[in-house]
């Protein structure tokens, strides 16, 4: 679980968290799990390994304001040799405010495609076990 409180330069002229900023906080949110299991980006760069977002979305719920806390739940919900799929719950409270998603590929120096099952096992193997099963 990531916790971020809303900055006040996140706000737009209405006082709401500009919609803009949940991406971000999205991706504190995959950093704090990366480096919790063990892969932050850093790990990853050192090996050769970059993991670039191929797609994301946000589905809105309810508005934050200036100095809310939202508590991030990051989810592995789809996982293959070369590509992972994460899930990200926003809560302030008991209250959903943002469900969002981001896809990654992972590349090596080159910029070419790897399998996580070939390339990085370990990590594969980390992400597979905490996959959610339908």
């Amino acid at each position: 679980m990531y916790i971020h409180k809303v900055q006040y330069y996140e706000t737009d002229k209405m006082g709401i968290t500009h919609h803009s900023n949940y991406i971000r906080f999205m991706e504190e949110a995959r950093t704090d799990f990366l480096e919790k299991m063990g892969y932050g980006y850093d790990r990853m760069e050192r090996e050769g390994v970059i993991s670039p977002v191929t797609s994301v979305s946000c589905d809105f719920k309810k508005s934050t304001t200036y100095a809310d806390e939202i508590a991030i739940e990051v989810c592995v919900c789809e996982l293959s040799a070369v590509r992972i799929s994460l899930i990200y719950e926003m809560k302030r409270g008991e209250d959903t405010v943002c469900i969002g998603k981001s896809s990654h590929c992972f590349l090596n120096a080159e910029g070419k495609i790897i399998s996580l099952k070939r390339d990085l096992p370990d990590f594969y193997a980390k992400m597979q076990e905490i996959l959610i099963k339908e």
